[in-house]
Formats: C-alpha cells, sequence, structure tokens
C-alpha cells in the first residue's frame, strides 16, 4: 500500500481543472480531508520512526526540529479547517443592492476621511482628487492632517475639501480618526489611507450594503498600483501577485463566513453610530484597525467584505520599508493578544469567530519555526549529525505524498492568487527579521507606528545591512555545510543514509538565500511614478500637425512608452498624444528612443488635464480585475531567468504593473 498515497496526488491534479470558485463545496472539503489525513500520517511517523535519539546532541536538535515541523503543519490546518464552512462572495450581492438601493429614497452623508502624516504632495494629491470625484453627490472629504503642513492645507482648499489639523499628535492614526470624528456629523464614514485612491463607482458599490441596520462595516481588498519590492527587485512583477493578494482573495472571505471579518484600516465604509458605539477608534493600538473590528464584533455589529477591487494603494518602496511595514503588521496583531478587547479577551464571540481572529495571530507565530528549518540542514555538515532519521525511501513514502500534494493544492485553494514555491521568496527575506520582532514582543518591548515612505526618489541602488548582514552569514554558513557534507567520508552510518536529504536540504537553502539576497537589492528609482503596463493603438501628432497611428506599450503620470510601426527618423518631433476617447489629447515631447520604440514625458499639464489623466490611469470601474498566478513551472523557469542574468539598463527598464495575466 506504499504507492496508494502518491496515487492521491490524481485527485488534487483532477481538481485543478476547474476553478476553486466554481466547484462545489465538496470538492474543496475533500481536499482539506486529502491534506489533514497525510498531515497525520506524516507526523505518526515523524513521532514514532524518524527522531534520532543516539546523543544528546541528536535528541534536542530532533526533538527542536519536530516541534517547528508539527508547528507549521499543524497551524497551517488551521485556515483549511476554517474554510470547511461555506463562505460567500458578495459581487453578485453587490449588483442587487447597488439596484435596490438606487430605487430607494436613502442617500445618507458619507464622510470621507483621508489621514496624512508627511505623505509627499504628489501621493497625497492623488488621493484627494480620486476622493472629490467619487460619483456620489451627498458625500464630503476631509483631510485630517498630522503634519500641520500648509501645501496640504492649500491643496485641501484648492480641491474644496475640509481640512483638520490638531494640536497634538496623540495615538497617531486612531488619534487622527477621533479628532476628524468629532468635526464631521455624516451617516456613514469612509476611511482612505493617504495613499489610497478610490475608483469613481467605490460609493456606489457599497452604500447597498449598509441598507441593513445591523451592518457596521463593509471592508474592501486592498491592491496595488505598483510592484512592491520583492516583485520589482527580481524583475519578477508579471509573475508574482503582491503579498496581500491570498488575504484578501481567500483569508478574508473565509473569515467573512464566520462573521470575523477583519478592518485593514483602509478601503472600508462603516456607519457612524456603529463607530461611536465603540468609542470611536481604537487609541493606543498599534493595529487600531484589527482591534476596532473586534470591538464592533464583540457590540454586534456584522462585518461584511466585499471582494471587489474598488481602490488601489502603493506598496512600499524599499526591502528595508516593506519589512519594516510586516514588523508593525506584526507587532500591531501581538500586541492585541494583551488588550482585554484584543482575540482572547472577555466578549460575546463565537468559537468559529474567535478561531478565525487567532489564526491572523498564529501566521506571526510561524516565523520562528520557519526559521528553525533555515537552520537545521547545517547540523549535517557542520555538526555531523542528523535530525531526522529517513531514507530515500521513507522520504518518498512518507515525506513526497504530503509535500507534492501541497504543492498541487495551494494555488487552487487559494483561488489562484499565489503559487506554492515563488509565495515563499517573500518569507525567506522576512523571516529572520520577524523572528526577532516576534521575541521582543514576547518580551514586551513593542515598536510604535511608523508611516511607511512613499514617493521616494532613489539616485542610487542600495542594500538595508540590516537585511544583508543576516542573510550573507547564512548563506556562508550554508556554503561551509554543504562543503563538508560532499567532502567528508568519515560519517557515521545515520548521516550518510540521510545524505541525500541533507544535500538536497542544503541545496534547497543555498538557492533561497540566493535569492533573499537579490531581492533586497533596491535598484535606482530616479521617477518614482508607477508605471503600467498597456497595450492599446494610439495616435502621435508631430508639430507639423500630422498623426501617426502607433501602439501605446506602458503609461503613468510622468510619461508614456510608445512602438512605432517603422524606424523614426532622427529629426523626429512630437507634440500630442492621443489614445482614448475619454482623454483629450496630451502635450508630449520626446525623453529617448530605440530603434521603433520611444519613451515620451507629458509637458506642462493644467491641472483639469492632470486630474483628467489620474482618473483615467486610475479611478475608472473595474480597472483593476483580478490577475492569476501563472503556473508553477512558467512562474519557477522565469526567476531562473532573472537570477542568471544581470537587470537591463536604459528607459525601457521599468517595473510594469500588469493589468492582465502573462501571456
Amino acid at each position: 500500500m506504499t504507492w496508494l498515497p502518491l496515487v492521491l496526488l490524481i485527485w488534487p491534479l483532477w481538481l485543478s481543472r476547474q476553478p476553486e470558485q466554481q466547484s462545489p463545496i465538496w470538492k474543496r472539503r475533500s481536499l482539506i480531508l486529502l491534506i489533514s489525513l497525510l498531515t497525520a500520517r506524516y507526523l505518526h511517523w515523524r513521532f514514532t520512526s524518524s527522531l534520532n535519539l543516539s546523543t544528546n546532541l541528536s535528541t534536542g536538535l530532533s526533538l527542536v526540529l519536530l516541534t517547528a515541523e508539527a508547528w507549521l503543519l499543524l497551524s497551517g490546518l488551521l485556515p483549511l479547517w476554517l474554510a470547511w464552512r461555506r463562505f460567500p462572495d458578495r459581487r453578485s450581492e453587490m449588483r442587487h443592492l447597488k439596484q435596490q438601493w438606487r430605487n430607494s429614497d436613502w442617500r445618507p452623508t458619507v464622510d470621507v476621511l483621508v489621514p496624512t502624516y508627511g505623505e509627499p504632495l504628489e501621493v497625497l494629491e492623488r488621493s484627494l482628487i480620486a476622493c472629490c470625484h467619487l460619483n456620489y453627490p451627498n458625500s464630503h472629504v476631509w483631510v485630517l492632517d498630522d503634519s500641520g503642513r500648509e501645501e496640504v492645507k492649500l491643496l485641501a482648499l484648492r480641491l474644496g475639501c475640509g481640512y483638520r489639523h490638531r494640536p497634538n499628535r496623540t495615538s497617531a492614526k486612531a488619534g487622527n480618526l477621533n479628532d476628524g470624528l468629532r468635526h464631521c456629523s455624516g451617516e456613514l464614514v469612509a476611511v482612505f489611507d493617504a495613499d489610497f485612491i478610490p475608483q469613481q463607482d467605490f460609493l456606489d458599490c457599497c452604500i447597498g450594503f449598509l441598507q441593513d441596520p445591523s451592518v457596521g462595516l463593509l471592508q474592501t481588498p486592498q491592491t496595488f498600483i505598483n510592484a512592491d519590492p520583492v516583485m520589482r527587485n527580481l524583475g519578477m512583477e508579471r509573475w508574482l501577485l503582491p503579498d496581500e493578494e491570498s488575504f484578501y482573495r481567500w483569508i478574508e472571505p473565509v473569515r467573512d463566513g464566520w462573521g470575523a471579518v477583519v478592518c485593514a484600516g483602509t478601503a472600508f465604509l462603516a456607519r457612524r453610530s456603529a463607530i461611536d458605539s465603540v468609542g470611536g477608534f481604537r487609541e493606543q493600538a498599534i493595529s487600531e484597525d484589527f482591534v476596532t473590528g473586534l470591538r464592533l464584533r464583540r457590540r454586534g455589529w456584522k462585518l461584511l467584505y466585499l471582494q471587489q477591487k474598488l481602490s488601489a494603494g502603493l506598496a512600499a518602496e524599499t526591502m528595508a520599508d516593506f519589512v519594516r511595514q510586516r514588523q508593525r503588521w506584526a507587532n500591531g496583531t501581538l500586541q492585541s493578544l494583551r488588550l482585554h478587547d484584543g482575540p482572547l479577551g472577555r466578549g460575546d464571540l463565537r468559537i468559529g469567530e474567535r478561531m478565525a481572529y487567532l489564526e491572523g495571530v498564529v501566521h506571526w507565530f510561524n516565523n520562528m519555526p520557519r526559521l528553525v528549518l533555515m537552520l537545521m540542514p547545517l547540523s549535517y555538515g557542520l555538526l555531523g549529525t542528523v535530525p531526522i532519521l529517513i531514507s530515500t525511501g521513507e522520504a518518498l513514502r512518507m515525506l513526497l505524498p504530503l509535500w507534492a500534494t501541497l504543492l498541487l493544492s495551494i494555488g487552487w485553494l487559494n483561488r489562484g492568487s499565489r503559487t506554492a514555491l515563488l509565495s515563499e521568496l517573500t518569507g525567506w527575506v522576512l523571516t529572520v527579521p520577524l523572528t526577532l520582532t516576534v521575541f521582543a514582543n514576547l518580551l514586551g518591548r513593542i515598536g510604535g507606528f511608523r508611516v511607511t515612505p512613499k514617493h521616494q526618489r532613489r539616485d542610487r541602488g542600495s542594500f538595508s545591512p540590516v537585511l544583508v548582514i543576516p542573510l550573507l552569514g547564512l548563506l556562508l554558513l550554508n556554503v561551509f555545510n554543504l562543503h563538508g557534507l560532499i567532502t567528508t567520508n568519515s560519517l557515521n552510518s545515520a548521516v550518510l543514509d540521510s545524505r541525500p536529504l541533507g544535500l538536497t536540504w542544503a541545496v534547497i537553502n543555498l538557492f533561497s538565500l540566493w535569492i533573499a539576497l537579490r531581492a533586497c537589492w533596491d535598484p535606482p528609482a530616479r521617477d518614482p511614478a508607477p508605471w503600467q503596463a498597456a497595450l492599446q493603438p494610439a495616435a502621435l501628432e508631430n508639430s507639423s500637425g500630422q498623426w501617426q497611428s502607433c501602439q501605446l506599450t506602458a503609461i503613468s503620470e510622468s510619461g508614456v512608452e510608445l512602438t512605432m510601426p517603422d524606424a523614426m527618423s532622427p529629426e523626429l518631433s512630437c507634440s500630442r498624444l492621443r489614445w482614448t476617447d475619454d482623454l483629450p489629447a496630451l502635450p508630449v515631447e520626446l525623453e529617448s528612443r530605440q530603434g521603433k520604440r520611444l519613451a515620451l514625458r507629458w509637458r506642462k499639464l493644467s491641472d483639469r488635464h492632470r486630474q483628467q489623466l489620474i482618473l483615467w490611469l486610475f479611478c475608472r470601474p473595474g480597472c483593476w480585475p483580478d490577475r492569476q498566478a501563472p503556473p508553477e513551472w512558467r512562474a519557477f523557469m522565469a526567476l531562473i531567468s532573472r537570477l542568471l542574468t544581470l537587470p537591463a539598463r536604459g528607459p525601457f527598464r521599468r517595473c510594469l504593473m500588469p493589468r492582465t495575466p502573462p501571456q
């Protein structure tokens, strides 16, 4: 019967023929059962047959490794079993409720709150333009400026927004929002971070859900107008999806099924009376959004999740900022365990709701056993001992079926939001700093709230020493370990039997660490504007007033890239570009050229034209569709090619956010 687990791999392969969201629920449940059974089988074997108890050192290492494996496998089963229950996809409900609301007489006043603290004016302006052009007339935009900058006040006045600057900055973002609430009186409250850009139909799509007086808050997904540092630094923006994608496409809908939606702090619409009933946004909490959502749920308010991308923001732009952002999230979530209104606090939470909220806390503790798995192969070559007794045959019978099933299932279960292997790239960079953060938090050292820098110009590329030094240390240790495994012949029989696993483990670690180091190199960013891939016909006007057909390939707030049908003459001059009926022809000038390819930048745009361009780029309904992660093997081959080649330079090497999956 040793062949049976391998035969069972046919099942996830068969399931993958149809997307999970289009499959009956019994298929999802069958896969959850299969993974659970294979996990139980593997852990039983690990407890009974694989421990190396020959010496004190091997015993200690064996028990540490077993504990790490058991924690990761069992904590991984928690979100799977939470997904046993049906959970809603409210997109079809949205269309019905939108029509129902339009036919009613209810037109609530909406205060749109945009808290800001030091963000570049270009970033804030983009967000405010979008908020001011929401296609719902009964709304008012408030700029809550904790920096007190005169230029922000003038911008708010120019765009017709309310402006509020409080005299002190106590309690960071939560305090800023609460101060804003004291100066507005709308029936509903929408909140957007200063870098988030709502689509014009945001309120039109959301208000219908709050016709139900028991609904306190409606959360929508976060997506991004730029690539995160891992995607950009590896040149994998066509192949990787943002790190948060699986949370908003899979985890948050699962929690919605339990009534345990997490408030994400931006891109949500709330009932003012619900926020007031819990005393406003939770101050003295780093993750004020998470804790405020918990308080609302405890008061009996419904929290709903609409899986429709209705806004987009800026991802962290350097690897150091990316890591610090995750550390802040970890600190905030772990801090909530100490709060009386956190997930462990007393209150009216059902067991399913409590487990759904706690799953998000457990996620951060997974970094410690991940670090154990990174360090454990060093015992083979450096210490001459093995933490697990496993032959090649046992690896094929016990380890391979579980590993292969997980590999084949993750993408399907997560609805195409991530791949099994490439999604771990981020983890290799984050494991060490997040482990330190978790330990510090457990010791009571909780960091404060720090706004993630945005729209940064960098003339030079750089590494972050704080991130690179630990990775280099691990890389060197793994090199010595691999050398020891290859060259040493005076090993005991247990080490010799386990050498194939040790070699495989060491090579995987070296490969992963090399990827992590590559991902830590932040290239120059002389143009911080987010660029989007595009493929649509356009027409370029020369200085003589003649129009020539061309192909638009990339576009941003700073310029465009075009492909001409024929090579242009050296004396090329251009004056205007037209590519859509939604905008007038905009003035351009040549920046660079390469054969048939042109890089153009916008000439001085009027305020009206700049607003029109921003609305076209970021605010059109449906402009941020869900992308599907590519097949595992294609993404892996793309990664290999990136690692073997140097990044291209020049004006045409831009980080482009695709709108559709790669072909």
